[in-house]
């Protein structure tokens, strides 16, 4: 068997909250490569990281391209870090690009470092050092957090993927109201489901972001061909200057990692992890709410916070002893954060006091000494309480989870879980 080398770029830490974003970064200097007869193999690749990572820019990811090695590789690399001299937002803290050039084969321990990122933190030390060992050539603009980013988004293997077709505003519009048809995202998603997902949540239009970025709109797709038909079917009311299909590893749960107990988690990380719930969720000021998941290692507090809106009202129907799966992350304060659940077993029953012959319930007659009935006087000698089964609501074995609106680009939605 031959191997061949590739040349692949990596492009990352280029957002800014001002406009700037590394997909629209990406998609110009793919327009540059066309110009001057660059051809990339496949689609670009848009990687999301970590998202409880402390430093991470809005959608947390980088981009990559694949060349053969018969391309014009010195003008690639002249156009790209040309742009990203251009068109990054300098004067934004966060803004701190990096651009990685690699040749040769993708090894395992650059897999292993890709879902490093993924799964916690890197530093900028130790991703410069891992690039000097690998013999990529790094560039790093201000701090260069972003070759972090853009080794993993070259590295980053895509067993599962999907696809999102990025359309993108003209700049003389960026901070202002997106301006799209609603009823013709409404007839996209009916003409697209479900290999088009999270297009609509009622009223609400998933495919336009809440950001002053240059997108105006993102359709995500199992594949790139149903994302053509559905760019025919939406109607922008405003200009579009370009747009451009990723190849990524959104909606995949890349993030979530198995964890045999609560006492294996660690903080800026995601997992999915079995337990026991400890006691009825409440809701606090502003409208989040939590409740304790525990085994026989430890205990943790989770929360479904408010802008995951009804989801909550799901969350609130768990009682003391359900056993479910949680997936999700652990943030800054130290809770999980709940990206949808899986109940494993229902606690059906409550065990009151027994009902006496008169019909009335029965109290306690002290520790040790049985019930009484305040009623007719009659007692009993066993302190053993009766189990009632009780209505559930919940069901065994279903997954339930945030609506569209609060769902993060790694998280996958049920309708790609294959459940049936």
């Amino acid at each position: 068997m031959i191997y061949m080398d590739y040349f692949y770029i990596g492009i990352d830490d280029t957002d800014s909250p001002d406009g700037m974003c590394t997909t629209f970064l990406a998609s110009t200097i793919l327009n540059e490569f066309r110009d001057n007869g660059i051809k990339i193999i496949g689609h670009p690749r848009l990687i999301r990281l970590n998202p409880f990572a402390r430093f991470k820019t809005r959608g947390n990811g980088g981009v990559s391209f694949k060349l053969s090695m018969d391309q014009n590789i010195a003008l690639a690399k002249e156009i790209v870090l040309k742009y990203v001299s251009e068109l990054s937002m300098f004067d934004c803290d966060n803004t701190n690009p990096g651009v990685v050039f690699y040749q040769g084969q993708i090894t395992e321990e650059m897999i292993d470092y890709a879902f490093k990122a993924i799964y916690s933190i890197i530093t900028i030390e130790e991703a410069e050092e891992f690039a000097n060992h690998i013999g990529a050539e790094i560039h790093k603009f201000k701090k260069g957090r972003g070759i972090i980013g853009s080794i993993a988004a070259i590295s980053c293997p895509l067993e599962d993927y999907t696809y999102e077709l990025l359309a993108y505003r003209h700049p003389s519009r960026y901070g202002t109201k997106r301006n799209i048809d609603y009823d013709s995202v409404v007839e996209m998603d009916k003409e697209t489901y479900p290999e088009t997902f999270e297009n609509i949540d009622g009223k609400y239009l998933a495919i336009e972001p809440k950001t002053p970025c240059p997108v105006l709109y993102g359709i995500r797709s199992n594949s790139p061909e149903v994302l053509e038909t559905a760019r025919d079917i939406v109607i922008p009311n405003e200009e579009i200057v370009d747009s451009c299909i990723f190849k990524t590893n959104q909606h995949t749960d890349m993030h979530i990692q198995n964890a045999n107990s609560i006492s294996e988690l660690k903080q800026y990380s995601c997992y999915k992890i079995k337990g026991f719930v400890k006691d009825k969720p409440h809701i606090i000021e502003g409208g989040h709410m939590f409740f304790t998941l525990y085994d026989g290692s430890g205990e943790i507090e989770c929360g479904a916070y408010e802008p995951t809106k009804n989801f909550r009202k799901t969350v609130a129907k768990l009682r003391a002893g359900d056993e479910i799966e949680l997936y999700g992350g652990i943030g800054e304060q130290n809770t999980f954060n709940i990206e949808k659940f899986q109940v494993i077993n229902l606690n059906e029953f409550i065990y009151r006091n027994p009902i006496c012959e008169c019909g009335k319930r029965m109290t306690s007659a002290g520790k040790g000494k049985g019930f009484k009935c305040k009623s007719c006087g009659k007692r009993v000698d066993s302190d053993e309480k009766i189990a009632e089964k009780v209505e559930r609501s919940l069901i065994n074995g279903k997954f339930y989870e945030t609506p569209v609106s609060a769902r993060r680009h790694l998280a996958k939605p049920l309708i790609r879980m294959n459940l049936e």
